[in-house]
């Protein structure tokens, strides 16, 4: 890892306290060249002045909000087990009366349940929780470094019995590896027997950028032997890159999605988890 002293972390209501991943996960977009990474991917940037920066962004929002984190880098990565950055983060938004929707793989999410609970009786903390496939061991080929698809669905029962709302990223289905009814019924079953709150999905393929594309091929081979001709063959240097089986696949999403009550609609999930609420307003009568 190294230290920077960065210029900001909200933008304008999001942040990630560390730049690169030690998950491992073989399809990581995150390592594409458009981000313009200037280090080693798992060689983790660690903004140093995060705490000095978000504490003066709170102040200088009018209006409490809810903030995100996770997109672009992992808050529970290893390293911060050692660091604890993500938990003072959380106890830093928690005094200024503000939410949060954090996005993680990691079942350390679990060492701040008290804080989110906390936070949780007050405004909303939502956490979202990224499976990939049911099955553990294919699990610890495609994620090698991150807690199993079991622990994480352990983790999402936890917090639903905390009373902290959970939503489930299924991505991103791997054409010819994961991209089976088998997988997306047995994924699905844990997002209903752990009361999630939505299931987001944007398709079920993934999406190869420069960068990224040459390292999920290297896996590929290593991994999958033989799979990368076949990605070549039918996708090419595509940006999107679509399971053979997408549409019977998208059709039994949202088909076990309204069974089972789980909100299917990406733009009402976004919706739910921007919306601030606060719980503390008391009735004039």
């Amino acid at each position: 890892m190294h230290f920077v002293q960065a210029k900001s972390i909200l933008t304008p209501t999001s942040m990630n306290i560390y730049r690169g991943c030690q998950h491992g996960c073989i399809y990581c977009d995150a390592r594409s060249d458009c981000y313009q990474m200037q280090h080693d991917f798992e060689d983790i940037e660690v903004k140093e002045n995060t705490l000095a920066l978000l504490e003066d962004a709170l102040k200088r929002k009018r209006k409490p909000c809810m903030i995100g984190t996770g997109a672009m880098g992992d808050p529970y990565i290893p390293l911060e087990k050692e660091l604890g950055i993500m938990r003072s983060v959380l106890e830093l938004i928690d005094r200024y009366g503000f939410g949060i929707a954090l996005q993680t793989k990691s079942t350390l999410v679990l060492r701040d349940m008290d804080l989110l609970k906390r936070m949780n009786e007050k405004t909303k903390a939502v956490v979202q929780m990224t499976l990939t496939t049911w099955d553990d061991d294919l699990c610890r080929m495609v994620e090698q470094n991150v807690s199993v698809t079991s622990e994480r669905f352990e983790a999402l029962k936890k917090l639903r019995d905390a009373g902290i709302p959970t939503v489930v990223w299924l991505s991103p289905i791997l054409p010819f590896i994961n991209d089976t009814e088998e997988n997306i019924i047995g994924i699905l079953g844990m997002c209903a027997e752990a009361q999630v709150k939505g299931v987001i999905n944007f398709g079920m393929g993934l999406t190869l950028r420069n960068g990224n594309r040459e390292h999920y091929y290297q896996q590929l081979d290593r991994y999958f032997p033989g799979l990368k001709a076949e990605y070549v063959r039918r996708y090419g240097n595509a940006y999107e890159v679509p399971s053979p089986c997408s549409a019977k696949l998208m059709q039994l999403f949202h088909s076990i999605c309204e069974e089972t009550g789980m909100m299917h609609d990406n733009d009402a999930i976004f919706r739910y988890m921007h919306a601030f609420e606060n719980k503390q307003q008391i009735s004039l009568f």
